[in-house]
Order: structure tokens, then C-alpha cells, then sequence
């Protein structure tokens, strides 16, 4: 009788914890902030706040344009690595610690947090 209640118990428990939504996508708390080339060749500040993990970000203001975006700030709690090319692709890449801070020379149009 005790296997039996015992038994019932778990396959309880199993049942409920199914039933628990999931939690979403973590993200990293904090802001990335970078540089790029706006309209009359001025430089304006991007910021990815709060960006998800694990997944590629390609910066928006480098999509279709010729120009990539530079010093790149990690103020998250997260890995972030920088890509040279769109869509988390190439053999360019830099991985940047939380709280680093890159110069002008380094260029990126996409970066993956984690």
C-alpha cells in the first residue's frame, strides 16, 4: 500500500511540474553599447538594453549598409562575442567579458550573448 501512495505521489509531482509553463529565454541584464556611422558621416551611439542570450543579434543600423560599427561597450552580466560579419558568421570574432570596453578599431555587425 505505502509503494502504491508512494508511487502516486510521484507520478503526481511529475504530472504538475509538466504542466508549469516554462521560464523564457534569459537575457542579459545591462546594455551594449556601440558606435556607428549615421547620415552625413556623424557618429551616433547604438544600445542593445537587456539583449536575450543565445541568440545572434545583427546590429540594425549596419544591416545594408557598407559601414560596420565600432568600440563596442559590454555593460551586461553576460559574455558578449562580437562578430565582424552579419548573422554570428566568419572567422572575425572577439569575445568580450562582461564590463570590457573596445577601442575604434574593432568593427562588428553582429554579436550572441552568453
Amino acid at each position: 500500500m505505502r509503494l502504491r501512495s508512494a508511487l502516486a505521489a510521484a507520478l503526481g509531482g511529475l504530472m504538475l511540474s509538466a504542466a508549469l509553463p516554462s521560464s523564457p529565454a534569459s537575457a542579459a541584464t545591462g546594455e551594449f553599447v556601440y558606435t556607428y556611422v549615421g547620415l552625413n558621416s556623424v557618429a551616433l551611439r547604438g544600445v542593445l538594453a537587456d539583449p536575450e542570450s543565445g541568440q545572434c543579434i545583427n546590429l540594425p543600423e549596419t544591416v545594408g549598409s557598407a559601414l560596420p560599427a565600432h568600440a563596442p561597450r559590454n555593460h551586461t552580466n553576460s559574455t558578449a562575442t562580437v562578430f565582424l560579419d552579419a548573422d554570428c558568421d566568419g572567422d572575425t570574432f572577439y569575445v568580450m567579458n562582461p564590463g570590457k570596453v573596445l577601442g575604434d578599431r574593432l568593427r562588428l555587425r553582429s554579436v550572441v550573448f552568453g
